[in-house]
């Protein structure tokens, strides 16, 4: 009987030590509040801003799924003060959102999506409390932050299996919707195509399933293949190109294919120059001049 005891503990310590291992938040956000813009003003509000936005998306469990502490999407949310009415507690700024995940075997960490919202604009006090109901949506701050946390998990599971983010992207929609309501800019159907209601929207688009696809071959089946086969992995990213000027052929209107080759830049140049044929550079180096004739300069080394 003791013996069993001891086993029975064994085992239950084991699967204890299984379960701290994991964590249910999916985020690891880090929050900068840049105020220089702004003159004489009471840094209070923004200390309070960047404690509880940190905590809001750190601290909050944004979907079923179990993620290691090692596992934990690394994103930075950079806002640029604009302009602040304390007396309405209206903060208009901008927002650099960016968020990276480790490639396979390697200690480098790769850019999965990074934007500039220039419409982050939300109502905040000292007091305020940040809290997330889905069903009812009636503050702009926190429908901002859930927003921008479904599309990081989105994107990070859709680099990880083919189109394995559709859930996170459909409860973005679904934020989009139901902020529309609350007055506030960069949710509308109507007024830019480059504001989360048009990113999000030209994403989940039947047209442009080869850019989804895209995220997925470019990092699963490239990057995460080249520590061990840079040949193979270099193929699948050319590949991965190809689908992505098939994405700006299917919806030319689309800013995806620019944006991605935007923060994609230096990465791409990395991994084509000096490597790989002539044919294929070649081939690499008129998709991205097509999308994107403004970082020529870039696409110029990849040539080389």
């Amino acid at each position: 009987m003791k013996r069993l005891l001891f086993i029975l503990a064994v085992i239950v310590n084991f699967q204890l030590s299984i379960i701290n291992s994991l964590s249910a938040q999916e985020l690891r956000a880090k929050v900068v509040i840049n105020t220089a813009q702004l003159s004489n003003t009471k840094t209070e509000v923004f200390d309070a801003l960047k404690e509880k936005a940190e905590s809001f998306l750190n601290d909050h469990q944004w979907t079923n799924m179990q993620y290691r502490e090692q596992e934990k999407i690394e994103c930075n949310f950079n806002i640029t003060v604009n302009s602040w009415d304390e007396g309405e507690s209206l903060i208009k700024s901008t927002l650099l959102m960016t968020c990276s995940r480790p490639v396979f075997n390697s200690s480098y960490n790769t850019t999965l999506y990074s934007v500039r919202d220039g419409d982050f604009q939300f109502n905040f006090q000292t007091t305020d409390q940040l809290e997330w109901n889905p069903e009812y949506i009636d503050n702009n701050l926190t429908a901002l932050l859930a927003y921008y946390a479904y599309m990081i998990i989105g994107y990070d599971m859709d680099s990880m299996a083919p189109k394995g983010g559709t859930s996170c992207f459909q409860t973005a929609e679904n934020i989009v919707t139901n902020a529309q309501n609350l007055g506030f800019p960069g949710w509308s159907s109507f007024s830019d195509s480059k504001n989360r209601f048009g990113l999000l929207n030209d994403y989940l688009d039947g047209s442009m399933e080869d850019y989804r696809n895209l995220i997925y071959k470019y990092h699963r089946e490239g990057l995460d293949q080249m520590a061990d086969n840079a040949e193979k992995g270099r193929s699948a990213i050319t590949e991965a190109i190809d689908l992505l000027e098939a994405s700006k052929d299917a919806r030319t209107m689309s800013h995806l294919p620019q944006l991605f080759t935007e923060y994609k830049r230096d990465e791409l140049v990395n991994i084509y120059s000096g490597h790989g044929t002539s044919q294929e550079k070649e081939g690499v180096y008129d998709i991205l001049f097509g999308i994107n004739t403004s970082l020529s300069d870039y696409w110029e080394k990849i040539k080389k």
